[in-house]
């Protein structure tokens, strides 16, 4: 993600007739995924009347509103007071924010495709796998699947493109690498990322009270373990992760 700061940004704009989104970039960047993150917690804290649902995408925040009971005349001028009171960019992120340590296989069948990523990041796969398995990337937001993460930053050798075609379906916990960022699967699915590696994390828990093991900002290391070490994690309920609150 680049740091330069964001021009003719923020924007909001309609989403339907009952949603706005307040949007800090036209692509992905440290600074506008920091703004959307804050904005977020921030009005979450202090919802305008009428607000049903707020969440985040990589570079945006998404409010579902009531039209029945506030317009978007009135929550647009709610949220261009709040973006004038703030430099977005620079805000903190969330607090409540934690640090994942993710047991991860890189590799052989676990892994499949880490030598082609390895070489078109220009390197072999051992640099590869030292490399993402030392890599500490945020969350930036969840989308696509439940609890399905999308992370970064990684080093700029992995601004390496996605497939010209699709894998038909990579299993539940693959780890997928494409243009400088992580997906983590939480759902057996087809993608055009490369796998490089994959966990036991349970990303999804639809009988528990916080359902998603991941929130956005926060920050993950995939640890590196021997393939020998899947048969243990995989009857781990927590697929061995570590969690630690991030001051």
């Amino acid at each position: 993600m680049t740091k330069e700061p964001c021009t003719d940004f923020p924007r909001i704009a309609p989403i339907g007739l009952d949603g706005a989104i307040v949007q800090f970039g036209p692509v992905l960047s440290e600074p506008a995924n920091r703004a959307a993150q804050a904005f977020r917690a921030a009005v979450e804290r202090d919802p305008p009347d009428g607000v049903e649902e707020i969440s985040t995408s990589l570079v945006s925040t998404y409010l579902r509103f009531d039209p029945l009971f506030l317009s978007l005349e009135a929550l647009s001028a709610d949220l261009e007071a709040r973006l004038a009171h703030d430099d977005w960019y620079a805000a903190p992120l969330p607090e409540g924010r934690r640090l994942l340590r993710i047991p991860t296989v890189f590799g052989g069948d676990f892994g499949p495709q880490l030598g082609e990523a390895a070489e078109a990041a220009g390197m072999s796969a051992e640099a590869a796998q030292r490399e993402l398995s030392q890599a500490r990337v945020r969350v930036n937001a969840i989308g696509f699947a439940p609890g399905q993460p999308y992370l970064g930053t990684l080093p700029e050798a992995w601004d390496i493109p996605r497939q010209a075609g699709l894998t038909p379906r990579v299993p539940e916990g693959a780890l997928v690498v494409a243009i400088r960022q992580f997906v983590l699967f939480s759902v057996s699915a087809p993608t055009g990322w490369r796998q490089v590696g994959r966990t036991a994390a349970p990303l999804f828990r639809p009988e528990s009270e916080t359902p998603f093991l991941l929130r956005p900002g926060d920050e993950v290391v995939f640890d590196a373990v021997p393939a020998e070490a899947w048969d243990r994690l995989s009857g781990d309920p927590k697929g061995g992760v570590t969690v630690e609150p991030l001051a």
